[in-house]
């Protein structure tokens, strides 16, 4: 009997290691964007200035936990290489439209206002086309720049 409850509360030490895990997982605050390595983007006759997601981490942190991005703000990641990278808007808290361009430096999908997962599982949106680059602005902006297929952008 003793042996049974040993287990039993083993098993429940773990079930709220792993809850606890994902709990902080979800809180951890991303990088500010004043603190990141940064740049610009150019598109059309609009420029952003961007944080550079170039290593894996600030990739996946992306614009986690951000309240607010200024309208001339956003996010431009940085693959090693052309592929499909899809993405997804775990523990992000603002919408934005997400901007997937290739090694031609032309925007190759637009996915816009898109919403904030507001549930544990998040889905992501897959682009039809391979990309080397994937920009974040505010939902919207795409709209507002006249942003189509095919333009290209200017990195700096």
């Amino acid at each position: 009997m003793n042996f049974i409850l040993e287990i039993l509360l083993l098993v429940f030490a773990i079930v709220i290691l792993i809850c606890l895990f994902f709990y902080f997982a979800g809180t951890l605050k991303a990088p500010n964007i004043q603190e990141s390595l940064s740049g610009s983007v150019c598109i059309k006759k609009n420029c952003f200035q961007v944080e550079l997601a170039k290593t894996e981490a600030g990739r996946e942190a992306g614009l986690m936990n951000r309240k607010e991005l200024d309208k001339d703000k956003g996010m431009f990641f940085i693959f090693d290489k052309e592929g499909f990278y899809p993405f997804w808007m775990k523990n992000t808290l603002i919408p934005l439209d997400i901007i997937w361009i290739d090694s031609n430096d032309k925007v190759v999908f637009i996915a816009k206002n898109v919403q904030p997962c507001k549930s544990l599982i998040c889905t992501s949106i897959y682009p039809p086309a391979k990309a080397r680059y994937v920009l974040e602005i505010n939902a919207g902006m795409s709209k507002e720049i006249n942003l189509k297929l095919g333009d290209e952008i200017k990195v700096n």
